[in-house]
């Protein structure tokens, strides 16, 4: 996310961004199992919706009172922060607070346009920072959305500076490197060592975050995004959500539907209560190699530029080799085979990337390791945002559901998928493990997402690309499906970018502004062209044309 500030560790919506984080755990006697999960109350939910509307009424009374940002957050000048307090727990909405960090650019009125209000955003994880967001109005793409609305991002409870950041293991052991990489197909140790570290992982974070724990939800996400609207002095929220974000929309637009403005789903997860999240992230798989595929076949059709062969099978031969070499020998002593795949993984989500990706591999064969060193080195800078980051993923994914608490189910399910679909299964499975023995005995019950019949939604706006492997296509109509028959769908046909707004295609974002500068969506589905694939340049080149490319002042979606 916001190329120096979001980890490439950070995960995605029970949709890993990479999986081969290293966790180790201490040798001694195998700690004590989990406590039975159980559904969170009815009773409890009430309180807690209750809360929620007594602390949004609180704040749509105090407001929300904005000044200059931290410096570290590298705003710039033109962006204002201001702090919201919310509740730990809702259930005792003026018992413990947490805060909230927001920023914010004012609609600039350009052209004397009309200002409508304030647009959040939110860029998925969840763990994911939005911070960046008010940043987008320099950008031509957004200059005439920046007119009309306030830009408004924030960082959710416990990421980056909001409140307490969520800790579940030491930065320095979280940064470890070299890490060895899952593998497709994992023997009986490997597996017992992951068992063993993500039983030390869910230990960690009940040891760091103590009671609070279980208050990482995305029931208490929206909950926070309710108070937002509120101290924004908002009465119908105006909301972009990318990746997990378009979940927390679907479920804030389920829970206050009469609080609804206008709002874009960009790369929309699966809302099926069914598949939250243990399937959603079986589903992943299937599509990560097809996205896999499409890189190997784009540097396969390159070969002039980077002879690693001329066919995706001779791509990945050489991809092999490369991965050889490093597990006999890490690359500077700090890439091994789990660097190499979290670098390799990005592949799969942003073709921005795959001339990078191709010259570093072409370059290490050649015998100069420094491509790949410096784009898959873990940056121990970095190590306390990735840590949080990937800490809030986790919390928030394993209270959130219902997981499998037998290492069976989890071993039987993914074996079967690494069998057609090996490049992520395993990773994104041990990354997700410390679900099944997550010591947290509350589970939420997953919200069944759309709009009730006695409480219709406005217009609502569904982007996806149609190659997505992230969040594949099924969960954007799934979603139109339940968001109900004003919810307009934009396909990105052949693409599988993840994250399609601002600055890829231009069809995607005319019809995007079209519909928060007017509320017009374009119809029930509609398609766009893909945006055109990389040029094969060279590492130097790369870094130039990315220099000069608005959408690289910009994150990717989490």
């Amino acid at each position: 996310m916001r190329m120096p500030r979001v980890p490439a560790t950070v995960a995605l919506a029970g949709l890993a961004l990479a999986a081969s984080l290293p966790m180790t755990s201490a040798a001694g006697t195998a700690p004590p199992g989990p406590p039975r999960a159980t559904a969170v109350t009815a009773a409890t939910e009430a309180a807690r919706a209750a809360g929620a509307g007594l602390a949004a009424r609180q704040a749509a009374r105090d407001g929300l009172e904005f000044g200059p940002c931290p410096v570290a957050e590298g705003l710039g000048p033109d962006a204002r922060c201001g702090t919201l307090r919310v509740p730990v727990d809702y259930a005792r909405p003026f018992g413990e607070q947490t805060e909230i960090l927001v920023s914010r650019v004012a609609a600039s009125g350009a052209g004397g346009v009309r200002r409508q209000g304030a647009l959040v955003y939110n860029p998925g994880g969840p763990g994911g920072n939005g911070l960046f967001f008010p940043l987008v109005a320099g950008l031509p793409e957004w200059r005439r959305i920046g007119a009309a609305y306030d830009l408004v991002g924030y960082a959710p409870r416990s990421v980056g500076r909001s409140g307490h950041p969520l800790s579940c293991q030491d930065p320095a052991q979280y940064a470890q490197a070299p890490a060895e990489a899952a593998g497709a197909r994992p023997d009986a140790a490997a597996k017992e060592a992951r068992i063993a570290a993500a039983r030390a992982y869910a230990r960690g974070c009940a040891e760091r975050a103590g009671a609070s724990l279980g208050s990482y939800t995305t029931l208490n996400n929206v909950r926070d995004l309710h108070v937002l609207r509120a101290a924004l002095g908002e009465s119908g929220l105006t909301f972009m959500g990318a990746s997990y974000g378009t979940y927390l929309g679907s479920v804030y637009a389920t829970l206050y539907p009469g609080h609804v403005r206008r709002m874009v789903f960009d790369s929309a997860v699966d809302p099926d209560p069914h598949k939250v999240w243990y399937r959603n992230n079986l589903a992943q798989a299937p599509g990560f190699e097809r996205r896999w595929a499409d890189f190997r076949a784009w540097t396969a059709r390159h070969h002039a530029a980077y002879g690693l062969g001329s066919t995706p099978e001779a791509v990945q031969a050489s991809y092999d080799r490369v991965r050889a070499a490093l597990a006999r020998e890490p690359a500077g002593g700090v890439v091994g085979t789990g660097q190499l795949h979290s670098a390799y993984l990005r592949a799969a989500y942003y073709d921005e990337v795959w001339p990078g990706r191709a010259a570093a591999l072409a370059a290490f064969l050649r015998g100069d390791p420094r491509p790949l060193v410096s784009l898959a080195a873990p940056d121990p800078a970095a190590a306390v945002e990735g840590e949080n980051a990937t800490a809030v993923y986790t919390a928030t994914l394993c209270n959130d559901a219902p997981w499998p608490a037998d290492w069976e189910t989890w071993d039987r399910d993914n074996t079967e998928l690494a069998r057609t679909a090996p490049f992520e299964t395993w990773a994104n499975a041990f990354l997700n493990l410390p679900c099944a023995f997550w010591p947290v005995r509350e589970r939420q019950r997953p919200v069944d997402v759309g709009p009730r019949p006695d409480a219709p939604l406005p217009g609502t706006l569904i982007v996806a690309a149609e190659r997505d492997g992230a969040t594949p296509y099924g969960g954007a109509l799934e979603l139109q499906r339940r968001l109900g028959p004003r919810a307009g769908l934009v396909t990105e046909q052949g693409a599988g970018t993840h994250g399609v707004v601002g600055g890829r295609n231009d069809c995607v974002d005319a019809h995007v502004e079209r519909y928060l500068l007017t509320g017009d969506t374009p119809g029930r589905r509609v398609t766009c062209a893909p945006h055109p694939e990389p040029a094969p340049v060279s590492l130097d080149d790369r870094a130039a044309i990315a220099r000069g490319h608005p959408r690289a002042l910009l994150p990717p979606v989490v």
